[in-house]
């Protein structure tokens, strides 16, 4: 983001008209966006088919199954299917449709376990933790029974930096490394596994749809109004009262941003208190070295937090020793499945936990501020009272979402 000096203060300067704007940097257009793709029923089933049903969606963390036999299970509604996300003995990482071979029953209806083997509570049938089917309860009885073709379904799944995805497509026109692109390497060397000792985790099934609530956390103009008595002083300063971004790359389906932050904010003592003994979700005494070179490339000393938006529903947030993630579950064209996760290190002292505790109950907060809106919004988007939505050149990351979603649906 270019600078400027205004009367002897460094100023950010206004891009949008400029032929610097960020909108012009990445060839965007700067028309209006269309409302039709936030309530249309066509429009999301088609975002179901084309989009979700053929790209690799993260569903979760490897820390949540660390020995063999552990085991999540995640519903993908928008999918039409739930799957079971299980380590093998091997140790491999390896993911099924939730569903029986035998009369179709979920097999395990737990969110989460440790088994040696899932067996159908209807029936009885058992599978291992490798997708094999071991054992049917009267077996004689059935008709040219070949287990060897009867065991659960696999679903593809492949690891980046310890985020687990998932593809429902049974023949992937790509690879995950391929989906992501130029994401691979971005945040390589970030300390996730280090960082996940500690996990907080909300969620909300709200009345909007999934792109209203991902917009709302890929733009930072907002913070300066709807967050102006809980952070606005963090991220805004006289000199960048917007918030404005430091930095965004777009690519060809993701993006990256990395967040301001004010150096003058002066935090309340119970604030300093907590950043003085741990991790905060916005913390300016940061060490530059500690952070890999994708994250905060402009090398900006005023950063303080790296965006990684992954398309279509999820993006991970990084600081320095604390990180957290949204992810949006569409439902329908107007119900939404909103979760938030807050990670942390292990804390070994009662000033670490007390400075987790904090940054957590800080973090609820936000999300209060920021669900308050999402459902007034859908609302009115609803109403047909206009047509169109009018955005910002501070708000790129939404423009290129919505071209991205076109380029999958054809429009």
């Amino acid at each position: 983001m270019a600078k400027q000096e205004r009367n002897g203060e460094v100023a950010w300067a206004d891009r949008t008209a400029s032929a610097d704007s960020w909108h012009a940097k990445f060839g965007l257009e700067t028309t209006p966006l269309p409302i039709d793709p936030y309530i249309s029923r066509d429009y999301f089933e088609q975002e179901r088919e084309r989009i979700f049903k053929t790209a690799w969606l993260n569903i979760g963390r490897v820390e949540r199954i660390p020995h063999a036999g552990d085991y999540f299970v995640k519903d993908l509604a928008v999918c039409h299917t739930s799957v079971i996300v299980v380590r093998g003995h091997d140790g491999q990482v390896r993911a099924f449709h939730n569903m029986c071979s035998h009369r179709g029953n979920k097999i395990a209806w737990d969110t989460h376990g440790s088994c040696q083997n899932f067996t159908c509570k209807f029936h009885g049938w058992s599978y291992g933790v490798d997708g094999r089917l071991k054992f049917i309860p009267d077996e004689a009885n059935f008709f040219d029974v070949q287990k060897d073709t009867l065991g659960l379904t696999p679903v593809a799944v492949d690891i980046w930096e310890g985020f687990i995805f998932v593809n429902v497509d049974p023949s992937p026109q790509e690879s995950l490394q391929e989906f992501l692109g130029e994401m691979w390497t971005s945040v390589q060397g970030y300390p996730f596994s280090e960082v996940s000792a500690t996990r907080f985790s909300w969620q909300s099934e709200v009345r909007a749809n999934w792109k209203v609530v991902k917009d709302a956390f890929q733009e930072f103009y907002h913070i300066a109004f709807l967050h102006r008595k809980t952070i606005g002083d963090v991220f805004c300063s006289p000199s960048n009262p917007y918030a404005h971004g430091i930095d965004f790359d777009l690519f060809s389906r993701h993006a990256r941003t990395s967040m301001y932050g004010n150096p003058d904010h002066t935090p309340t003592r119970v604030e300093a208190l907590a950043q003085r003994f741990g991790s905060m979700l916005m913390k300016h005494d940061f060490s530059p070295e500690k952070m890999p070179q994708g994250v905060n490339a402009a090398g900006d000393p005023n950063w303080t937090i790296e965006g990684s938006i992954l398309f279509p529903n999820s993006l991970v947030f990084v600081s320095e020793g604390t990180y957290l993630i949204h992810t949006v579950w569409p439902l329908a064209e107007d119900r939404t499945l909103w979760e938030a996760q807050t990670f942390f290190p292990q804390a070994h002292t009662t000033g670490q936990r007390f400075s987790q505790e904090y940054s957590k109950v800080l973090f609820r907060d936000l999300l209060m501020e920021d669900g308050n809106t999402l459902e007034k919004t859908q609302s009115m988007l609803a109403s047909g009272a206009k047509k169109e939505i009018t955005i910002q050149d501070q708000e790129v990351l939404i423009r290129h979402h919505h071209k991205v979603a076109g380029d999958y649906l054809g429009t």
